[in-house]
């Protein structure tokens, strides 16, 4: 059976992109042994391809209180509730290699409130979950649920953040009809041949 598309728009040839573009895609295929395909399909778009991953690694990959694997966590919950089979799939995949757990992901994925995380990071993903779904709604009672649980100011910028992110990426993967490599499910699942 024929593969199906990675997505519904023109997918570029590797060959054809700027060369910053095409440099972090080869970067990121070096390291992972693939090419994940939101790289290729937001090639369609360079400059907001540039954007993307910009605010992407500003929010993944910074320094702070927040773990990488809480990180994920807050893509993964808000993800399936956003329904978006890509970033829960890739974003699962990263979530249980850096927690080293190959179960978290489908847990927290189906419901974060029965997952085998802590009360601190239920309490994060109830406030992701929040501005996820009704960002309209969060109160100071909400900041004082996350002080009582040890987050601060910034831990809640980030947290809210990374909603908001991922609530655009979600939207962005569903319209475009990104297909998750089938790479990614086996990922922190088995271990490595």
């Amino acid at each position: 059976m024929p593969q199906p598309p990675i997505g519904r728009f023109p997918i570029p040839d590797l060959k054809d992109l700027p060369e910053d573009i095409r440099a972090r895609i080869l970067a990121v295929q070096e390291k992972s042994g693939f090419i994940p395909n939101v790289f290729l399909v937001l090639s369609h778009r360079p400059e907001e391809f540039r954007a993307f991953f910009a605010y992407h690694d500003a929010l993944m990959d910074k320094p702070g209180k927040l773990t990488k694997a809480e990180r994920e966590m807050i893509v993964v919950a808000t993800s399936n509730a956003n329904q978006c089979q890509y970033c829960v799939v890739a974003h699962g995949a990263i979530l249980r290699i850096r927690a080293k757990d190959p179960l978290v992901a489908d847990q927290v994925a189906i419901n974060y409130r029965k997952a085998d995380i802590t009360d601190k990071q239920k309490a994060m993903l109830d406030f992701a979950m929040k501005v996820s779904a009704s960002a309209w709604a969060v109160s100071d009672e909400d900041f004082t649920v996350l002080r009582q649980h040890g987050f601060g100011e910034e831990e809640a910028w980030d947290i809210a953040a990374i909603a908001a992110f991922f609530g655009m990426s979600n939207r962005l993967a569903n319209v475009t009809s990104m297909r998750p490599n089938d790479e990614f499910y086996l990922l922190g699942r088995v271990p490595v041949q």
